[in-house]
């Protein structure tokens, strides 16, 4: 990413850890969303029988929080936490990277939240209200904070750069990259970034009733159906993803495989006006992204969409993608993994960057499931997975609050380094 902080090169990515409702860890993530599958499904959680969203995606096997994170950080987080800490230790896995006691401060965090943790505080809270407040443990002052899982993660790995948290909805898994790059230019060695979320506790379900946009079908197949006639809102999820980003010749001294590079982003804001509005600021976050990275709109090679799920908010991004690319918007593939396994606020975006690393290491533009008919015209996806060669993938996301964020990553000229 460019800037003026220092003379610092390129911002990479080293690792990747998942933690979705269609698969734990990358291998088993991108498997999923290669083939196309949908994990949505009947809402499950205790709790939630009776309240009016139906349908989401739950990460309901394959996840063990205990077999990588220590019983001591799991007792005092709630399950938003678990996914950020098990993520990042999966992250930090693969990039080979852990704090030098040397050198503590060379390593920071930053992750997104707009949720927090709602399962911990309801069931404190239940316990304040029916036993007393002695029964309230010591953790539900920390827990339940969207700061929690950026603590959590610094504490858990002796990392004590800069650290940050960022509330700004669904645009906050990309605008994660940004600070990254800004304290990488800075001189810090390494961020370990991303987000994740719980959402589907009964508490935190509750809350997001007041979403116009949420989807309340009764069918998997049809609760999150973005640019179709049939498009009724988005079905939530669980989970995250989290990165290991560096700079890029610090990473290839160090022997690591690079993943991407982070090549621009921008952000804008365009409130709650109204989805028509999100048009103009998508399109000038795109425009700035691409402006950073360097990159003519001809260049880019697929684009990962928003994707709300809402005729007015699809019409919006449509129009966006049209106005940031030109003629170019037609022809570029589109594609939208979360329309099976669901729209996990925060985290959606971050887990969208993470398929669009991996499809730009596989040459693979993955499907976006349920979808058949477009009204669009857009070049979406559908069906099967396209095989085709990917250097530069367009992320975009915009949150119900009215923020929007644009992403561009870059296949790197060498994955390893020479050495």
């Amino acid at each position: 990413m460019s800037g003026t902080d220092s003379g610092r090169g390129q911002t990479v990515v080293t690792g990747i850890g998942v933690v979705a409702p269609n698969g734990v860890g990358t291998e088993a993530f991108w498997k999923a969303v290669q083939l196309g599958g949908s994990v949505l499904g009947p809402v499950r959680r205790e709790g939630c029988e009776r309240l009016p969203l139906k349908v989401a995606g739950q990460i309901e096997d394959g996840f063990d929080p205990a077999g990588l994170v220590e019983d001591r950080f799991l007792v005092q987080t709630d399950r938003f936490s678990h996914f950020a800490m098990a993520a990042a230790e999966l992250a930090l896995s693969e990039a080979h990277l852990a704090a030098d006691p040397d050198s503590p401060f060379a390593i920071g965090v930053v992750t997104a939240a707009g949720s927090g943790g709602g399962e911990f505080g309801q069931r404190e809270l239940q316990q304040l209200w029916g036993s007393g407040p002695q029964f309230v443990g010591p953790y539900q002052s920390i827990a339940w904070f969207y700061a929690a899982s950026t603590g959590q993660v610094s504490i858990r790995g002796g990392f004590r750069g800069p650290c940050g948290v960022l509330a700004d909805d669904e645009a906050g898994g990309l605008d994660v990259f940004a600070h990254a790059g800004r304290a990488i230019r800075r001189g810090t060695d390494a961020m370990v970034v991303g987000a994740t979320e719980a959402p589907l506790a009964p508490y935190s379900v509750v809350c997001q009733l007041g979403y116009d946009e949420l989807s309340l079908a009764t069918d998997p197949r049809h609760a999150y159906l973005p640019f179709t006639d049939d498009a009724c809102g988005y079905s939530p999820a669980e989970g995250g993803a989290m990165f290991v980003v560096e700079e890029e010749s610090a990473a290839r001294r160090r022997g690591a495989r690079v993943r991407a590079v982070v090549a621009g982003h921008a952000a804008t804001f365009t409130g709650t006006g109204g989805w028509r509005h999100s048009r103009e600021g998508l399109a000038r976050a795109a425009r700035g992204a691409l402006a950073e990275a360097g990159c003519a709109p001809e260049e880019v090679d697929v684009v990962f969409a928003d994707a709300l799920g809402v005729p007015e908010a699809d019409q919006a991004e449509a129009l966006a993608i049209a106005d940031a690319l030109g003629p170019r918007a037609a022809t570029v593939p589109v594609t939208a993994p979360k329309t099976g396994f669901g729209r996990a606020y925060a985290a959606a975006s971050a887990l969208d960057a993470a398929a669009a690393v991996l499809a730009l290491e596989h040459g693979v533009v993955p499907p976006t499931p349920n979808v058949t008919e477009v009204r669009h015209d857009l070049d979406v996806v559908t069906g099967e997975a396209r095989i085709t060669p990917l250097r530069t993938a367009l992320v975009l996301s915009r949150g119900l609050m009215g923020c929007n964020a644009a992403l561009v990553l870059r296949a790197p000229e060498s994955p390893l380094s020479p050495h």
